[in-house]
């Protein structure tokens, strides 16, 4: 079998599929690439048994059909080395060797036998299914990641849960001590339904997801989904289990609201945040008369450090405490000008809203409290 592909189409197309494969591996074929001719196009596949990733690429021309697995690593090596030009591959499946010949030169892998890779499991006939444009996906993952959990006791809470209502898809994500909840209005479905993507999948489709507008379909079953972008698939097993309750945690009025510009903010945290205990760090927050004034202190190593800033205020003076680095990352997942904080008093969890929400969607970002002693 023989085949040309352009080098640099195949090298994007291989350096997305690698961050599939898993550094170890239960099976060693799972370190591979499944080469897979049909006509005058190459189906490329990778998978780590748990999630499988495929996507296809052009050929320049091919002399008849066939499959074959090639280790990943040297082969992502080599190719990504080469400057754009044609890249010949002539496959023995005789001796099990591929030669790969480009302008300059050549260079010769083993392969194997791409029947021994494992299959990835197909959702069932009953699955549900959610389009939505690629920009809205990639916009809501970015979003939510940072809020997923590492809890072997609680594995629900290890990644992002898509919950399909009559009213919209809600996108959330939570460690017990932040919560996002992303509402997409123009997403919805008569017909409840739900899944838990689990984290790493989540990140590939970080990396991989377009901004076009194009339109995603995702269909999923109780144990499986099937992610499908147009020209990569991904497929991968669900997390299984019942996600809690998040909109019961989300206080319904916290009548103190402070406006505040979000860079402002998040550039007075990272200054202060140095300053805090290193276990806790804990930063508290002092909002009154229009100024809101943070303050982070170690007496352990006797540094302390305090800066106030601007805002809008419309509520009673208050002292919360919150920790900093959780309070940068939510600043940091915003794209917003200015966010508001809403607040009740200083042992509930502050709502942190942009100052304008996206078109047809309504963001919203809970940061639970920490004790001070005043």
């Amino acid at each position: 079998m023989r085949f040309t592909v352009s080098s640099s189409a195949l090298s994007s197309r291989l350096a997305a599929l690698s961050r599939v494969i898993n550094s170890k591996n239960s099976l060693p074929i799972l370190g591979d690439f499944v080469f897979e001719v049909k006509g005058t196009t190459l189906h490329l596949t990778a998978s780590d048994s748990e999630n499988t990733m495929q996507t296809v690429v052009e050929l320049n021309d091919s002399d008849s059909d066939g499959r074959f697995a090639i280790g990943s690593h040297n082969l992502l090596d080599a190719v990504k080395g080469i400057s754009e030009q044609p890249i010949t591959f002539d496959v023995n499946q005789n001796d099990n060797v591929a030669k790969i010949a480009y302008q300059n030169g050549q260079f010769t892998l083993p392969i194997e036998n791409a029947d021994e890779f494992p299959q990835a499991q197909e959702v069932g006939d009953a699955a549900a299914t959610i389009n939505m444009p690629n920009n809205i996906l990639a916009d809501n993952i970015n979003r939510s990641l940072f809020a997923t959990a590492q809890d072997e006791l609680r594995p629900v809470m290890n990644g992002i849960y898509f919950d399909l209502t009559p009213d919209c898809l809600a996108i959330v994500a939570s460690d017990g001590h932040k919560l996002v909840r992303n509402k997409v209005f123009s997403v919805k479905s008569e017909q409840p339904a739900s899944f838990i993507l689990p984290k790493k999948p989540a990140t590939l489709l970080k990396g991989i997801l377009a901004k076009d507008g194009n339109e995603v379909i995702i269909r999923f079953d109780e144990r499986n989904v099937e992610i499908d972008l147009g020209d990569t698939q991904i497929k991968c097993r669900l997390i299984e289990g019942r996600y809690p309750n998040y909109n019961s945690v989300i206080p319904q009025s916290n009548p103190n609201q402070l406006t505040v510009d979000r860079l402002g903010l998040l550039s007075a945290l990272r200054r202060v945040q140095p300053f805090a205990n290193d276990s806790s760090n804990l930063i508290r927050f002092r909002v009154e008369n229009g100024t809101l004034q943070l303050n982070a202190e170690d007496y352990d190593f006797a540094k302390n450090a305090t800066e106030s800033m601007a805002c809008d205020y419309n509520g009673m003076p208050m002292s919360i405490g919150f920790k900093g680095s959780s309070f940068i990352e939510i600043l940091s997942n915003f794209d917003c000008p200015e966010v508001v904080i809403q607040l009740a008093d200083p042992s509930r969890a502050g709502l942190v809203l942009p100052s304008e929400q996206p078109e047809n969607q309504d963001v919203l970002m809970l940061m639970m409290p920490m004790l001070i002693n005043d």
